[in-house]
């Protein structure tokens, strides 16, 4: 089996697999296709990748001679139209926010697996994307807030006086907000966390943190751990409290998304405005539409003396981390696929393959999406 290997469009410094990864998959039998200068923003070398074993090809070399393409972001028309029926692409192809490249890939006959559709499970977990990704986001957002904060993060006790430490909100409980919560503590914050799902506020008290809690929320277990649609009653209520945390807070992590769906709109421009002058507010929701009313994907906007950062892509400023554990999810992926030979085969029976299946043999068999781009 040959696994062909990308560099992602710019803007992303991210690779789907590094020189350290690659040489543990092809001990496994499989043979590795990169295309050339694909990790240089990732500070991994054509010369490191070729002393992995794997081969530096061209672009198109790379998709004509692999049986699976792997990715971060999902390839555009001109690679589509490259591929082959019957190959296999990898990737966070991120499907139900995006149903044109859902039916290209159907109609290219093009076998798609979305690892952001990966189901949540014990098994699954050291293949889950999202989660590593996330951990990622979570830390370096927190460092971009004390970045951009006028004041220090920690009390300091010093002979010109005592410095009270800054007070930070996080918005969403999810394994970012974890992370954030984590740095956050870690530098000195007094924290706070707010989120709809009553399950993880032991997670968050076990942190250090204070749990900001709505009462009414709904939960799903079908959801498997993820946030769901709330009621218009409960959002009011939910910003309300919300709004009087944030006001007190010095620094904003917004985290909150639902899979699939535009993100929550959790912190309005009401309450922004009666945030305190210096104030900062990151928004790692910003690709979905931001928790905050004011968030512009991809833009840093200052609104009455605080400074909103719509930032969805923290990972692909810490590239070399972030793109080690995507590897290690990859790997594992891939390893569902080798037979004792190392050949190709899809087991639709395994719940992993079958979950995170979005197209195959021109059919769409992953029922969400399918149901989602009917309607």
């Amino acid at each position: 089996m040959t696994v062909g290997i990308l560099k992602e469009p710019q803007g992303e410094n991210r690779v789907a697999l590094l020189p350290e990864t690659v040489s543990s998959i092809i001990s496994s039998k499989i043979n590795i296709l990169v295309e050339s200068g694909a990790g240089i923003n990732s500070f991994a070398g054509d010369i490191d990748y070729e002393e992995a074993g794997a081969l530096l090809l061209t672009r198109e070399e790379v998709i004509s001679k692999s049986d699976i393409v792997a990715t971060i972001h999902a390839p555009g028309e001109a690679d589509l139209e490259r591929m082959k029926a019957g190959q296999v692409l990898i990737g966070v192809l991120n499907p139900l926010m995006d149903p044109m490249l859902v039916n290209r890939l159907k109609e290219r006959n093009i076998t798609s697996f979305s690892l952001d559709a990966i189901p949540r499970s014990t098994r699954a977990q050291k293949m889950d994307v999202l989660s590593s990704q996330a951990t990622v986001a979570g830390y370096k957002a927190v460092l971009d807030a004390a970045g951009r904060f006028s004041r220090f993060i920690p009390m300091l006790m010093t002979a010109a006086g005592t410095i009270r430490p800054a007070k930070v909100l996080i918005i969403g409980a999810g394994v970012a907000g974890l992370q954030a919560i984590a740095t956050a503590r870690r530098l000195g914050a007094v924290v706070e966390a707010f989120d709809v799902r009553s399950a993880v506020r032991e997670e968050v008290k076990s942190l250090g943190a204070g749990f900001v809690e709505v009462e009414g929320a709904q939960e799903d277990k079908a959801a498997k751990g993820y946030a769901i649609e709330q009621t218009e009653e409960f959002k009011e209520k939910q910003r309300q409290v919300v709004h009087d945390h944030a006001v007190k807070a010095d620094i904003i992590i917004c985290t909150a998304q639902i899979p699939g769906r535009k993100a929550p709109l959790i912190l309005l421009k009401k309450t922004v405005d009666s945030m305190k002058e210096g104030s900062v507010v990151i928004d790692i929701a910003a690709s979905t539409g931001g928790n905050c009313e004011l968030t512009r994907n991809n833009e840093v906007i200052v609104h009455n003396r605080v400074t909103i950062v719509g930032n969805s892509n923290f990972t692909s400023e810490m590239p070399v981390d972030a793109s080690a554990m995507y590897g290690k999810n990859l790997m594992n992926f891939l390893q569902l696929f080798i037979s004792e030979e190392g050949e190709l085969v899809l087991n639709f029976e395994d719940d992993i393959i079958r979950g995170s299946c979005i197209t195959h043999n021109k059919e769409i068999p992953h029922q969400r999406v399918s149901e989602a781009l009917k309607l």
